[in-house]
């Protein structure tokens, strides 16, 4: 999906969605709506995956209906949300009924370092690259993150990911 194929999908679900609606997205659907120039194969939204909200589920029916990959991640149980991630969430459009946002650019940049494969590298530089991120407050974001391991699921490697990256900058 690019661009214009995600447009298309939101405009489909903000036709079907109650007046008010809200999603914020991340992963590559999202950056997309950033302006980076990258494929995604699905989109994924922030949400509870085991007991969607009533919208949630909504958007989840219509996207099953239209064979679209949507998935929720309740990307709080993934990673810890650096302070002030909600006040970094990206106001992007309105589509129809539903408003679209971003979520905070240094939580999906610290979840890209967790998983740390080449295409999350390549993600997290674009976030750079624009001016979403700076590498040094993503760096103290993944430290704090790592004093808070022991309640989340970060990959043991995070540390070696983010000098994987630094490296990149140098």
């Amino acid at each position: 999906m690019n661009y214009q194929d995600i447009a298309t999908i939101l405009n489909l679900f903000g036709q079907k969605v109650p007046p008010g609606s809200h999603i914020t997205l991340l992963g590559g659907g999202a950056l997309i709506l950033l302006g980076n120039d990258r494929e995604t194969l699905d989109i994924d939204f922030i949400g509870d995956d085991i007991n969607p909200s009533e919208l949630h589920r909504q958007i989840i029916q219509i996207a099953k209906e239209n064979k679209i990959l949507f998935d929720i991640v309740p990307l709080e149980h993934f990673i810890p949300l650096p302070a002030g991630s909600n006040e970094r969430a990206i106001p992007i459009e309105q589509f129809g009924n539903l408003s679209v946002s971003v979520a905070d650019p240094y939580s999906i940049a610290l979840s890209k370092v967790d998983r740390g494969f080449v295409n999350d590298y390549d993600d997290i530089l674009f976030l750079i690259t624009n001016g979403h991120v700076n590498l040094n407050q993503l760096e103290k974001m993944v430290q704090e993150a790592v004093s808070k391991a022991g309640k989340y699921d970060l990959n043991p490697d995070i540390l070696l990911h983010l000098k994987e990256l630094k490296s990149m900058f140098e």
